[in-house]
C-alpha cells in the first residue's frame, strides 16, 4: 500500500480552495463589469455615453460656427417598435438650445414599456452634447398600437473643439421586459 504524504494533501486542498475562490471571483467580476462600466461611461462621456441626468445650460451663442447633428435610431433585435427621427439631421449654432422630435410606436397588441438609451459620436464630443430633457431619462409606458412624439432638448456646448464639426447622436430603443428576461 502506497504512503499518503499529508503534505501534498493540504497542498491540493488549498489549491482547490483558491481555483475555487478565484473562480467565485472572476464571475463576480463579470457579473459587476456592465454596470461599472456604464457609470464610467457616463461620467467620463468614454464610449459617446453622455451623461443621464438633464443638464442646466446658459446659452452662449456661436453665431459663426455651424455644427450638423445628425439623428440615427435603431429598435432592439426582435422588439415590437417602430423609431425614427423627425428628421435625419439639423444644422445648429453650438451654444443655443434645440429641439429634436423622435417617434415611437407599440406595433405589439399589449402594453409595453420602452427605454432608449443614447450614444454619441465621435466619443470627444459626447462631452460637449447635453440634454436638458430627453424622453431617454425615463422608461415609456406604451398602450397597444400606441404611437407618441418624444422630444429631446439639447445644447451643443461652444466650447466643442473646432475640428468636430458634425456630430451623431444615436439611439436604441428597447423592450424593457424582453431586456429584463434576458439579464
Amino acid at each position: 500500500m502506497e504512503k499518503k504524504n499529508p503534505d501534498v494533501e493540504i497542498g491540493t486542498a488549498t489549491f482547490t480552495r483558491r481555483l475555487l475562490l478565484l473562480a467565485v471571483a472572476m464571475f463576480g467580476f463579470g457579473y459587476l463589469l456592465v454596470p461599472l462600466y456604464s457609470v464610467f461611461c457616463e461620467l467620463t462621456g468614454f464610449g459617446g455615453k453622455p451623461n443621464e441626468t438633464a443638464a442646466t445650460v446658459v446659452e452662449n451663442i456661436d453665431e459663426n460656427r455651424l455644427v450638423k447633428v445628425e439623428f440615427v435610431t435603431t429598435v432592439n433585435e426582435y422588439a415590437p417598435w417602430e423609431f425614427s427621427a423627425a428628421v435625419a439631421d439639423m444644422e445648429v449654432h453650438p451654444g443655443k438650445l434645440y429641439k429634436a422630435t423622435f417617434r415611437a410606436r407599440n406595433l405589439s397588441h399589449e402594453t409595453k414599456v420602452a427605454q432608449a438609451v443614447p450614444s454619441i459620436v465621435p466619443v470627444q464630443a459626447a462631452k460637449y452634447f447635453r440634454k436638458t430633457e430627453c424622453f431617454c431619462f425615463t422608461q415609456q409606458a406604451f398602450s397597444p398600437d400606441e404611437a407618441r412624439d418624444l422630444e429631446v432638448q439639447f445644447i451643443v456646448d461652444s466650447n466643442l473643439p473646432s475640428y468636430v464639426d458634425t456630430v451623431t447622436l444615436s439611439y436604441t430603443f428597447f423592450d424593457t421586459a424582453r431586456l429584463a428576461q434576458n439579464n
